[in-house]
């Protein structure tokens, strides 16, 4: 009998994991209002062991996902791929406009994401992207990224076949 195939998963998700940033999402013709959330960022990445023994190691993941949560705390996020939302920047500020509603924030307070809207499940895939730019991912072959908007209320999205 042969051995088994084995994968291995290193998680990651601490109470400092965490941004504080406004938002709204569009549902049809309906604008929500500006709001924000705590926003909390966890992470699994999945692979083989390397020489070393690791998958990927606890440390890396943790600064590397503080990184995130100081680009985006105490942001405004915006999507820049909303079909119905429009963004009018300038120097100082980035006028934002969707059907008869108009809001104006200083820019350095922003976040322009390339999403189509701001829900926790595109802010995940987002974060994930970023993550796999960013990232040595050799090896790897699968990275979760779970967002949670609210206590109990998690987004993930799942990035497979990137790496053998």
């Amino acid at each position: 009998m042969s051995a088994p195939l084995r994968t291995f998963t290193v998680d990651v998700t601490k109470d400092h994991l965490v941004f504080s940033a406004g938002h709204f999402i569009t549902i049809g013709d309906f604008c929500e209002r500006l709001h924000g959330h705590n926003f909390r960022l966890a992470a699994q990445v999945e692979g083989p062991l390397d020489a070393n023994g690791y998958v990927f190691d606890f440390i890396a993941l943790r600064d590397e996902l503080q990184r995130v949560c100081d680009e985006l705390d105490h942001r405004m996020l915006l999507p820049l791929q909303h079909p119905r939302i429009q963004l009018m920047q300038s120097e100082r500020e980035i006028e934002v406009r969707f059907e008869d509603r108009r809001w104006v924030f200083p820019r350095e307070e922003c976040r322009l994401l390339p999403i189509e809207q701001t829900t926790v499940e595109l802010i995940a895939a987002w974060i994930g992207e970023e993550a796999l730019r960013r990232w040595n991912t050799t090896g790897l072959t699968s990275l979760t990224i779970r967002v949670e908007e609210n206590f109990g209320q998690w987004a993930s999205c799942r990035f497979t076949g990137f790496s053998p």
